[in-house]
């Protein structure tokens, strides 16, 4: 097997559920994101030399979410003798809600993939990267890592057969996420959630999820704008977030199409139908914390078409 010396790749941050989707929405955004270097060693096995920007990150190829994936990969090409030298550049928050953790698992797949000269398509490394995921998440979902992986707005039907759509994107379409900086770690997240929903509303957020499908692919802005609602976590999630109802409400008024929790929060994202409603609804949802003394990171981003890159 030809191998490369040496490459360079980006992960996307994503946003997942999208109001209507929990578990089975997810879309990239263009930054921020992670990038892994993978180089070619002398010494057999993968090590990972190197990480900036996630001090709480593990070396330990077994507890990282990069490192699984990359590890699962060569097992499954059945290479045991070559050496595998990671860099892990985190450019993105921990913690967030912008699925750090999956980007960290697509970048390791992807980078040991293209250091191999492709022996798998990118869609064959979904696999690998929900392993390293898992170990993070402690649930095997695909929201995040399918669009990071796969770029665009994808849908995951079932993740136990990574049963996983990639959804029309309209143009014109732009997501504007407001970090504040607290932290909210998925398995907390998830552990406050009731096993319990009502039959109202089940249908409505079933109904939400069709509605929002069909917008993308009609291409119709007003029948996305009445689907981004989220009648069953939202509801649940929102006091675990600053201020969320008040930046929410302030979003609304510039005219986005939605607003909600971007995967287990902090984060929160807005979709808007033009670049000047998501810079206007940006910059109130920023003020808003910065009236309340709380940092934040502001990203506006088109839908990210491409998913993990190599450089």
């Amino acid at each position: 097997m030809k191998i490369n010396s040496g490459i360079k790749v980006f992960a996307p941050a994503t946003v997942a559920n999208l109001a209507c989707g929990f578990d089975t929405l997810g879309l990239a955004l263009e930054q921020p994101g992670d990038e892994l270097i993978a180089k070619v060693s002398a010494t057999p096995g993968i090590r990972i030399i190197k990480i900036t920007g996630g001090k709480k990150l593990p070396y330990d190829i077994d507890k990282n979410t990069a490192g699984v994936a990359a590890k699962k990969l060569l097992e499954a090409v059945g290479n045991k003798e070559i050496g595998i030298e990671m860099e892990i550049h985190k450019k993105m928050p921990f913690g967030s809600g912008l699925g750090s953790s999956a980007a960290s698992a697509v970048a390791g797949a992807m980078a040991v993939n293209e250091l191999l000269r492709r022996p798998f398509t990118k869609w064959e490394l979904l696999p690998f990267a929900m392993a390293g995921e898992q170990i993070a998440s402690g649930a095997y979902h695909a929201d995040n890592v399918a669009p990071s992986l796969l770029g665009g707005i994808t849908f995951v039907r079932n993740n136990e057969s990574l049963d996983v759509h990639r959804l029309s994107v309209p143009p014109g379409l732009f997501v504007t996420v407001i970090y504040p900086q607290v932290e909210i770690l998925t398995k907390a997240a998830r552990n406050m959630l009731s096993n319990t929903v009502s039959l109202k509303n089940t249908v409505q957020q079933a109904a939400n999820l069709g509605g929002f499908i069909i917008g993308l692919q009609k291409g119709d802005f007003e029948l996305i704008s009445r689907s981004l609602e989220d009648v069953i976590i939202e509801p649940q999630r929102a006091s675990l977030i600053p201020h969320f109802q008040e930046v929410k409400e302030a979003a609304l008024k510039q005219g986005v199409l939605g607003c909600s929790i971007s995967g287990s929060g902090p984060s929160i994202f807005a979709l808007s139908n033009n670049s000047l409603i998501a810079e206007n609804a940006g910059t109130e949802m920023e003020r808003i914390y910065r009236d309340n003394k709380i940092k934040t990171a502001l990203f506006i981003s088109k839908i990210n078409m491409e998913g993990v890159i190599r450089y």
